[in-house]
């Protein structure tokens, strides 16, 4: 799918630069204590308290099959506020290493990559390939994020 003009939250996870949509993006959070939960997919966190409201956190580190790294001064919590089945409001954290900027992408147009097919790599998480000040930027699918088949992937990364 291709995206005209696209404001995103650019953030880094080690040397690698993502982004979200600007659109489904509560707020951005200092790293906090986080509660785990038992039972839970490795990269589910726990959960964090966010104005009486409790939050799930996502290391996106591990959901994206990425070493795992302890917070450090520039670690936040994304904050997206999501629709779930029956329409219901959802907020879920996603934990980087730092957020960068709000920002426009250099391109005006967000394309996949057109090489996918030909490499056998159909990523759900991934909306397309950007760029900003010169860097390939990989903006991220947000509803992609929580499908079903990444959460196994993500569990079996981890594992290996």
């Amino acid at each position: 799918m291709t995206q005209n003009h696209r404001t995103v939250v650019t953030f880094g996870l080690a040397d690698t630069l993502f982004a979200l949509p600007v659109a489904p993006v509560v707020e951005i959070l200092d790293v906090r204590p986080i509660t785990p939960l038992p039972r839970t997919p490795a990269h589910l966190l726990g959960l964090i308290d966010r104005r009486g409201a409790s939050v799930p956190v996502i290391d996106l580190r591990r959901l994206l099959g990425r070493p795992d790294c302890d917070d450090a001064p520039d670690t936040r919590i994304i904050v997206l506020g999501l629709r779930g089945d029956g329409d219901a409001d959802h907020s879920v954290g996603l934990r980087v290493d730092q957020v960068i900027e709000v920002t426009e992408l250099d391109e005006a147009v967000t394309r996949p990559l057109a090489e996918a097919g030909l490499l056998k790599w159909h990523e759900s998480m991934v909306a397309g390939i950007g760029r900003r000040d010169g860097a390939f930027v990989t903006v991220l699918d947000v509803e992609g994020l929580f499908a079903d088949d990444v959460a196994v992937l993500a569990s079996a990364a981890l594992a290996a």
